[in-house]
């Protein structure tokens, strides 16, 4: 049986949703939650008042599901990837979640939000591929980025990747962004609030998401080390000379007169 997710629960329990928005997304985000199923393996939906359309259900356990809704043939622990992926197949935007003494109801794009803030995090089971984009949308966030990022001296760099999870298909845009020493996760909040609020990205058909990834963390600081060996397009700034480096294939193809070097500087 896999774990409760009893750091929701005890948000939940305490009927304290609206109070604990950050931490019960956060519980969400980092523990998941039991979703029912039918006997054939597909997710049991369900109705909420005042709402027109299926709602997915999320439980703490696979007890208060069974508890709450006996009609399901089973429960099954999905990860928030899993979640999204269920989303992205269903086109369903709203997730209830249950405790055995509380409930509460969350939009999607809330979700998605707070995944931008914490960053992304994926299971052992799982791979996930990372590959150039050269979509319309990854141009115009490394764009909006290396005009913006030395406005953010928390945020060292930022690799842009198309990334695809091999078990499910399921592809989206991946901003993975590397802070300074000294920087926090609410400086890439403000990094990426800025660039989405200021910038037109295209036809939109590219769900967006983004990864934190911390100095202080030997795991992280690996993860950096790989970020640069697979010829993504980066954005990487010199807080201290004021520049900005940008890497990119884009510019190796690019013709002129002599070969092109891989990177382009930006002073200011």
């Amino acid at each position: 049986m896999t774990t409760p997710n009893t750091a929701l629960a005890d948000i939940l329990d305490h009927r304290e949703p609206d109070r604990d928005s950050e931490r019960l997304l956060a519980a969400l985000v980092d523990f998941g939650v039991f979703v029912p199923v039918k006997d054939d393996g597909s997710v049991l939906f369900i109705g909420w008042e005042g709402d027109t359309g299926p709602v997915l259900p999320g439980y703490v356990s696979e007890e208060c599901c069974r508890r709450n809704l006996p009609d399901a043939a089973a429960a099954v622990h999905c990860d928030i990837m899993r979640l999204l992926d269920i989303v992205h197949h269903t086109k369903v935007d709203t997730l209830a979640v249950f405790s055995e003494q509380g409930s509460a109801k969350l939009p999607f794009a809330l979700v998605a939000h707070t995944l931008r803030v914490r960053g992304m995090r994926t299971t052992e089971e799982r791979t996930v591929r990372f590959t150039w984009s050269t979509h319309p949308t990854a141009v115009a966030l490394r764009d909006a980025i290396r005009l913006r990022l030395l406005d953010f001296p928390g945020v060292r760099c930022v690799w842009i990747a198309q990334a695809r999870w091999t078990d499910t298909g399921m592809e989206q845009l991946l901003l993975q962004i590397a802070l300074t020493d000294t920087g926090t996760p609410d400086a890439a909040r403000r990094l990426i609030d800025a660039v989405l609020s200021g910038t037109h990205l295209g036809d939109g058909d590219r769900e967006l998401s983004v990864r934190v990834l911390s100095p202080a963390s030997e795991e992280d600081m690996a993860a950096m080390r790989e970020l640069d060996t697979f010829g993504l397009d980066t954005v990487r700034a010199d807080h201290a000379a004021r520049r900005v480096e940008v890497i990119s294939r884009e510019y190796d193809n690019a013709p002129a007169p002599a070969p092109a070097p891989p990177r382009r500087w930006w002073r200011r």
